[in-house]
């Protein structure tokens, strides 16, 4: 078995003392442990620190960080605080880096698994597993390509993690797909493996919000990102059969309508733009031919077939 990559690990936290502990069990318990753990509190109001500095005392390897910043939570201060923890182990040797949410559990090979992968192939720059919500549910790798990385645990290559630059703080979010884009149009590649997975025990995106407005900015957040109509509806389409089903969905798409309306800025370049709807229009053209390979059933109109062959990148 070939020797594994080097990793440190890097978690911006803020007031998650409901769960950090689940996450801080499931790292000490690895079979292949970090060299460091970085750890970043910023402005908790919790036993966020309290909980973090009882492990820091019995494992010399995770370091707790307190920092004052952004006063509630935001994107901006997640990029802030990784940042600073990223500063902690920037002169280590180490090949690996992964940042980590202070809300997930997982098995203890998950890192070694990842690292082998990493180690099998030098192309890879961005790796990880799904995602399973405590509701059991999880992603449909159909309509979510197991080229998009999670950003609940995304496991970068030190090269390519220093090649994009980083996290950048983008307005409305983001930041964990705009690090798997950048990797892409930089020529790394980008996998979710799903032979393993974490579990998110806060739903996706609620954190201060209901799950209707979390899925009203995800869709002014699509709409940011370049992501192209056809691919929208088809995506509010699937978040239909969700939980609060049908306005789920609805939710979704008045998201990305509403930004449509107010024409607002995209958080990425126009080449990035450009290159997300190609991989979208490809995904669905994909989807298209397979659903019809496997018997015909629900043949889309050659309106939606057409549509996927070329890409408008305005």
């Amino acid at each position: 078995m070939a020797k594994l990559p080097s990793y440190v690990l890097i978690t911006p936290a803020r007031n998650e003392a409901q769960f950090i502990e689940l996450t801080l069990r499931s790292v000490v318990a690895q079979t292949v442990l970090p060299l460091k753990w970085v750890i970043v509190i910023n402005n908790s109001t919790d036993d966020t620190e309290a909980i973090v500095r009882k492990y820091a005392t019995d494992y010399s390897w995770i370091e707790l960080v307190c920092m004052t910043g952004f006063s509630e939570r935001s994107f901006a201060g997640k990029v802030l605080a990784f940042n600073a923890g990223y500063e902690r182990v920037a002169n280590l040797d180490f090949d690996i880096v992964a940042s980590l949410d202070g809300d997930i559990s997982f098995d203890r090979d998950h890192f070694s698994f990842l690292l082998g992968k990493l180690a099998a192939d030098p192309t890879l720059g961005l790796v990880g597993t799904p995602f399973r919500e405590t509701s059991q549910e999880t992603y449909d790798y159909r309509f979510v390509s197991i080229e998009h990385v999670s950003g609940c645990c995304q496991v970068f290559r030190r090269q390519c993690f220093e090649a994009i630059g980083g996290y950048k703080p983008l307005k409305g979010g983001g930041i964990d797909l705009h690090a798997v884009i950048t990797a892409r149009m930089k020529g790394w590649k980008t996998r979710t493996f799903t032979d393993k997975f974490c579990l998110h025990h806060r739903q996706v995106g609620t954190a201060g919000r209901g799950a209707i407005a979390a899925r009203f900015q995800y869709g002014v957040k699509d709409y940011m990102f370049g992501n192209h109509p056809l691919w929208e509806i088809c995506r509010a389409g699937y978040q239909m059969r969700h939980k609060p089903y049908i306005i789920s969905g609805f939710a979704l798409m008045a998201g990305y309508l509403w930004a449509v309306s107010r024409g607002l800025e995209k958080s990425i370049s126009p080449e990035a733009v450009c290159f997300q709807r190609r991989q979208q229009m490809h995904r669905l053209s994909r989807f298209v031919h397979g659903n019809r390979s496997r018997g015909g059933e629900n043949k889309p109109s050659s309106k939606c077939e057409s549509a996927t062959a070329s890409v408008d990148c305005k």
